[in-house]
């Protein structure tokens, strides 16, 4: 038996469609949740700062 390029692209077709699905899994996992909502709410952080700054240099005058 031998292989040829049709089972070779057959292979890495699978592999990538189970390694798809595994990172479709990952990302949807209930587990990393909070880890994904605090990293969608990093560019607000800086927002937060800002605005504390804002006020202390206009309370100093």
């Amino acid at each position: 038996m031998t292989m040829d390029i049709n089972d070779l692209r057959g292979i890495s077709t699978a592999l990538l469609l189970i390694a798809f699905i595994g990172l479709c899994i990952w990302a949807w996992s209930s587990k990393r949740k909070q880890s994904f909502d605090e990293a969608a709410n990093l560019p607000f952080a800086d927002e937060e700062l800002s605005q504390r700054t804002t006020q202390e240099e206009a309370r100093n005058g």
